[in-house]
């Protein structure tokens, strides 16, 4: 991969942590200013339901977070886009759709099939 598309790609990337980041900070901030009391139990029960909800996405937003930080580490060590199972390189439009991979749509094909089985 020439180093335009390794630059593209880190631009993406970078993008997208800050993003993630940014609502993060939002997210927590609003919480923490979330003054409400609410005498209704359904009331309070939604609430509590809508926090939760939230708390599951940012929870996931939080392990992609860790996903882009690993993808930039690969791509200043110089080894992004190669497979970690079949060390082959991952084609561009896979990167593309999922630039956190770390393998190729065969391997990790393979991988998935391996799960089911097992």
């Amino acid at each position: 991969m020439d180093k335009a598309t390794v630059e593209q790609f880190r631009e993406l990337l970078q993008q997208q942590l800050d993003e993630l980041l940014r609502e993060a900070g939002k997210t927590a901030t609003e919480m923490a200013d979330e003054k409400t009391n609410f005498p209704d139990p359904t009331d309070r029960a939604s609430l509590e339901s809508d926090r939760n909800f939230e708390l599951r996405i940012r929870d996931r937003e939080r392990k992609l977070i860790s996903k882009i930080r690993e993808a930039i580490e690969r791509i200043e060590e110089g080894n992004f886009g190669v497979c970690e199972s079949c060390e082959e390189e991952i084609g561009e439009a896979r990167l593309r759709a999922r630039p956190v991979t770390t393998m190729c749509i065969d391997c990790k094909t393979e991988q998935e099939r391996q799960e089911k089985i097992g």
